[in-house]
């Protein structure tokens, strides 16, 4: 088994401690609502929150034990209840499979039961055959621990949309290094040579977007050095009557951001969190445009010296707190540049962390597109022509997703994501 997170190889140990942490984060992220909020349904578009403490062990054991291992499961009505979310294009259409709910306790049980059977098959069941293809490369039993920080960040702003009241506070996750104060230096745009840029990954894990590599010429531009911040934003919307951010409220004439916990005075130097259609149109206010997948991957990975791909925007270290906004160090942004050691080559900040960062190029398949063996459904039913990929990663990302072959994707509408943008030109 091979994953870009774990050079030194993947092993038994490996798996089980990662699913421990994931177990442990994900009872985190399920104390953040009152006990009274458990049925709530924060965005309309998704289930309520029960579903999802039920969707992540049943998803363990659809997938591993029943799918790859070929052995039963624990409550064949969980495991259909609890399959598989929604994303669907309108509130009308957005109907959970059912509107009585299990007890919570109930749930948490069956949990404990998917926890336990899931521990034993990473510590004593064949988990890695070539003759199996969801087991190929021990693909099944990575799926399943990815797949759980996702939900965790999926959940983070399905709470972010929940009144205060309905929340208890808590401190982030992960402990933060302290960000430097050294920022904004030089603002502007920074000129990229046109160069190769490769798409995908290849030789470890991945999802089946991720495949097979795609190799782009990419000709001559430029990008912005920061993202876009909401002061600027607030400069378009005063010059365009354009709608605001989501995430901000107005409040006796003054515009705040919604904090996880709090309401917070409009930070003026945070990236602005947007939609796709938003970037879009301030992109052409500034005569600009959203930069493609390839120009994010020449950007964030490419070199002046002609090496074509860095592992990371800052080189081949992995990703720690002095690299960027991600690991669930912060509930929130922070100010653009606040992480000169995660620049990439060329001197542009943030590209991993502080926020997805929204590209104009249509979620499809590379060419040469598989499904995966252990989820064949994952990719392929958003090839829709209406989700834009995303690159980069947000404050609730985990340090585990985070590889240049990573795609997220989103509809263009879709308002509720930790997502922002820069301009190409």
């Amino acid at each position: 088994m091979r994953h870009s997170s774990f050079p030194e190889g993947v092993t038994r140990d490996t798996l089980i401690g990662w699913f421990h942490q994931g177990r442990d984060r994900t009872r985190k992220v399920f104390a953040i609502p009152r006990p009274e909020a458990y049925f709530d349904r924060p965005i309309r578009l998704r289930n309520p929150i029960v579903f999802y403490e039920g969707h992540l062990p049943a998803f363990t054991i659809n997938t591993l034990i029943k799918l790859a291992l070929k052995q039963p499961g624990i409550d064949e009505h969980y495991e259909d209840l609890f399959a598989r979310g929604i994303d669907p294009d309108s509130e009308d259409a957005a109907k959970p499979p059912t509107d009585i709910w299990p007890r919570r306790e109930d749930v948490q049980a069956y949990g404990r039961k998917s926890d336990a059977l899931i521990e034993r098959a990473l510590r004593e069941a064949t988990i890695e055959d070539e003759a199996v293809p969801q087991l190929r490369g021990g693909e099944a039993a990575i799926a399943i621990l990815e797949h759980e920080p996702m939900h965790q960040e999926t959940l983070l702003y399905m709470f972010h949309e929940m009144p205060y009241e309905r929340k208890i506070a808590r401190a982030p996750f992960a402990t933060q290094l302290r960000a430097s104060s050294e920022r904004r230096v030089a603002s502007g745009a920074v000129k990229i040579p046109a160069g190769k840029a490769t798409l995908g990954g290849e030789g470890s894990f991945g999802w089946d977007n991720e495949f097979p590599p795609m190799r782009v010429e990419v000709r001559e531009f430029e990008i912005d050095r920061y993202n876009v911040t909401n002061g600027e934003y607030l400069d378009f919307m005063r010059a365009t009557d354009a709608e605001p951010s989501h995430f901000w409220a107005r409040r006796n004439g003054a515009w705040f951001w919604r904090g996880m916990f709090e309401l917070i005075p409009l930070p003026l130097d945070w990236p602005v969190y947007a939609t796709q259609e938003q970037a879009t149109a301030y992109a052409a206010w500034k005569g600009k445009r959203v930069p493609t997948e390839a120009q994010y991957h020449r950007a964030a990975f490419g070199t002046p010296s002609g090496e074509e791909q860095r592992i990371y925007p800052w080189g081949n270290q992995r990703p720690d707190g002095s690299r960027g906004n991600f690991g669930f160090t912060n509930w929130d942004p922070v100010p653009v540049g606040s992480y000169p050691n995660g620049a990439s080559a060329w001197g542009v900040h943030d590209l991993v962390g502080n926020g997805w960062e929204w590209t104009s190029t249509v979620f499809d398949g590379y060419p040469g597109f598989q499904p995966m063996a252990s989820y064949a459904n994952y990719s392929a039913d958003f090839f829709d022509g209406k989700h834009f990929v995303l690159k980069g990663a947000s404050p609730a990302t985990a340090p585990e997703l985070i590889r240049p072959s990573f795609r997220n994707w989103f509809r263009g509408n879709y308002p509720y994501v930790y997502a922002t943008f820069r301009c190409a030109a």
